[in-house]
């Protein structure tokens, strides 16, 4: 063979080579599948009649949308990272759960636990003596949800609970154990107690309205800590309870028309500032048999008296013209709702 024969055979094997490595890139370049919208429909015009089992085909970045239903079923998300789980709207779809099963909806089962799931625009029943039950997990969002019951975590970090309505509970309305948690924006109402934090949880309450709680609206117990700010605790037996070893940091709050203010353990740590009470047996109380008033516990920056509720009687618990809670420290208003202008009273006088 000749020398120039070599040199075309080497040239040829060099460029199918590379033709052949040209291949390889363009096939590892290619385009992964997209995220998914799987839905759920009753009357099978979706992809799946069962919530269960559209959430089992889920992959993660893909959405389970739920279209419009009653939904007697119940629905686990676990060992799934990811996913959301997305309703047509919290009027139009209900999941009740079933008989045999307590709880309708639940994220993570022991020991697998679920990762980044959002969960929102829908309502959730009782069933059993819960509704929600969270566990084992990370990163859980729930948004713009209606629980009719108890919503229960345990051992789930980074909670994130926004504009729910959480209601109805014979025990609590939402409760936490060992968990990490912010709650922000949310209504929760008719309970024993409103939202009780317990174990090593760490949670932090903002812009809550916690209102008819048969006891406390808040429990902080245990070695848990709290970040209690700009709430407003109305209407309940009990503003707050700090038991145990807890430790609370509370600013910012409306505890009004409540029988008691707060409850304080001598083996509790509380630091309280710009807190604002009208409530009827008084404001800070130590615990004991039976409780007993301590006044000396009353923060110099406290208010007392009247905050001027739009309507308390129909649970409008805006500040109304004339309150006393505007500006106060480094809070443009004391509590979870923004005040109401002089004028948009004035025409809802009309």
């Amino acid at each position: 063979m000749n020398f120039g024969m070599k040199q075309c055979i080497f040239f040829g094997l060099i460029a199918a080579l590379g033709f052949w490595g040209f291949g390889l890139v363009c096939a590892d370049e290619s385009p992964l599948p997209g995220p998914r919208t799987l839905v759920v429909a009753l009357d099978g015009t979706g992809d799946f009649v069962s919530l269960q089992e559209a959430v089992d085909a889920a992959k993660k970045g893909d959405t389970v949308f739920v279209k419009a239903g009653r939904y007697a079923q119940d629905v686990t998300i676990h060992s799934k990272d990811k996913i959301k789980l997305v309703g047509a709207g919290v009027d139009q779809v209900t999941i009740l759960g079933r008989e045999v099963v307590v709880g309708a909806l639940h994220v993570g089962k022991w020991p697998y636990g679920a990762t980044d799931i959002e969960i929102s625009d829908m309502t959730i029943n009782d069933r059993g003596g819960h509704a929600v039950g969270l566990f084992n997990g990370q990163g859980i969002a729930l948004r713009r949800i209606k629980i009719n019951g108890l919503l229960f975590s345990q051992q789930v970090k980074d909670i994130r609970i926004e504009d729910c309505i959480i209601g109805g509970s014979e025990t609590t309305g939402a409760q936490f154990a060992d968990s990490e948690a912010v709650l922000i924006g949310n209504m929760i109402h008719d309970n024993d107690h409103g939202v009780s934090i317990a174990g090593k949880s760490n949670v932090r309450l903002e812009r809550n309205v916690i209102t008819r709680s048969l006891f406390e609206a808040v429990v902080v117990s245990d070695h848990a800590h709290a970040v209690i700010v700009s709430n407003t605790l109305v209407k309940n037996d009990g503003g707050a309870a700090f038991l145990g070893q807890s430790q609370s940091d509370i600013s910012g709050n409306v505890v009004a028309l409540n029988r008691v203010g707060f409850v304080v353990a001598p083996s509790s740590q509380t630091l309280t500032s710009f807190n604002a009470f009208y409530n009827r047996e008084g404001d800070y109380l130590r615990i004991g048999n039976p409780n007993q008033p301590a006044p000396e516990l009353k923060a110099l920056s406290d208010i007392t008296g009247d905050p001027h509720f739009v309507d308390p009687v129909h649970d409008d618990f805006r500040l109304g013209p004339g309150t006393p809670l505007l500006k106060v420290g480094r809070f443009p208003y004391l509590g979870a709702l923004a005040p109401v202008s002089t004028a948009t009273h004035r025409s809802t006088e009309k």
